[in-house]
């Protein structure tokens, strides 16, 4: 009950833990100091912590007289934590302790999409078996991991936990990725979020807008296109989790942006203004990057200097810059992190991007690419396993 001295204890040993997480080791003298607790408060807090397994007592203080004090530590490896990234192309599994720091990291091929309820369940029974490897191979079992964070290219409902579109690689899957579907698999709590919600979250925890106060856009642009929008440290959901869903944006002549944008959109350009030029020169000797065109091929091309590739990049970076107008008009944020597997190219990109919104935007924010690169999704899922976790623990506190 609240204003039981029991409440009281739990909500000080909450405390403590606050500070130790934001401090580091500490005597229960400096703990007392810095919390305002009492030292026979603080004692007692640690006693009951220690047996919970979530702090320990690491040492001695460095002191400068007299006895040595003993040394109070958050035990981030009291639990741990995972993240997983169900890509269009590849799945990223990133295992964490209690501080968030990603202890490993591993990639696999996709999900293929598969129908029935035979094919499902194996498909399931697949990213089980990985998430069993990564385990034994680190010597853990489930009883030691408290929450999976997942993220999926798609919009997931906040309410049900199903998921309404998927991109297009992924179509079929919408019911096996569902939050009931994913809780059912795996033997811990489950949190299912947009892959770009997340990402969002994993540059301003660890990444290119970390700490970043007021409003920022991660834009990705890969497969498909969204944008993850945070403003003060939350992220912004919308209605039916809308937010963000920029691959809907109409552009000029009613296209959809993630048709315009993504690496197929991209592709297109590139093969008709790379036709128009043959027709114009046949000789001109860019039929290999024509025949054998892939996004990658056609960054390198234009980073070798080759004259189509660097134009090709140059209108396409004009379409980008037309969605970051509208982006900037209406929520005028003071930083906007390029990512994915086409953003993430911002060698190329950036030189044009920031001219065209220094000569032409009302609003001229920040434009920077992502530090975390391929990892920005699996970063934000453990990120909220993470945060899912630490409130977790600290209900149960004052259960």
């Amino acid at each position: 009950m609240a204003g039981s001295p029991q409440y009281i204890r739990n909500l000080n040993e909450n405390l403590i833990m606050d500070a130790l997480i934001a401090t580091g080791a500490m005597s229960r003298a400096d703990i007392s100091r810095q919390t305002g607790l009492s030292k026979p408060t603080v004692s007692s807090a640690i006693e009951h912590l220690i047996e919970r397994n979530l702090v320990l007592e690491t040492g001695r203080a460095d002191n400068a007289q007299g006895r040595k004090a003993t040394l109070i530590q958050f035990n981030e490896s009291a639990y741990y934590v995972c993240g997983i990234d169900i890509g269009a192309t590849r799945i990223r599994i990133a295992l964490s302790d209690l501080n968030g720091e990603i202890m490993e990291y591993r990639t696999y091929p996709t999900l293929s999409v598969q129908s029935g309820n035979r094919a499902e369940t194996a498909t399931l029974d697949v990213l089980r078996s990985h998430m069993d490897d990564l385990l034994s191979e680190n010597q853990l079992n489930w009883d030691q991991i408290r929450c999976v964070g997942f993220g999926i290219p798609g919009v997931v409902l906040p309410d049900s936990g199903d998921i309404d579109r998927i991109v297009a690689p992924l179509e079929g899957l919408e019911k096996l990725l569902s939050l009931e579907s994913l809780s059912g698999a795996f033997p811990c709590e489950v949190i299912l979020e947009n892959d770009v919600n997340l990402a969002a979250l994993g540059e301003y925890s660890r990444g290119a807008a970390a700490e970043d106060s007021n409003l920022f856009v991660f834009f990705s642009i890969g497969t498909g296109t969204g944008a993850g929008i945070m403003v003060n440290g939350q992220l912004l959901r919308g209605m039916g989790g809308l937010t963000g869903e920029l691959a809907e944006m109409l552009l000029e002549e009613g296209h959809r942006l993630e048709d315009v944008l993504s690496a197929d959109g991209l592709m297109e350009l590139a093969k008709r203004q790379l036709d128009a030029s043959l027709l114009e020169d046949p000789d001109s000797g860019i039929e290999a990057l024509r025949e054998y065109l892939t996004p990658e091929k056609l960054f390198e091309a234009a980073r070798s200097g080759q004259t189509q590739a660097v134009q090709i990049l140059k209108q396409y970076s004009q379409m980008i810059a037309s969605a970051l107008r509208h982006i900037c008009v209406v929520l005028a944020p003071h930083l906007i992190v390029l990512g994915g597997g086409i953003g993430g190219n911002g060698d190329v990109l950036l030189p044009h991007l920031r001219q065209i919104v220094s000569d032409q935007f009302p609003a001229k924010p920040a434009l920077i690419c992502s530090e975390l690169g391929e990892r920005a999704v699996v970063t934000g899922a453990v990120q909220v396993a993470l945060q899912q976790t630490m409130l977790n623990l600290q209900q149960e506190s004052l259960e």
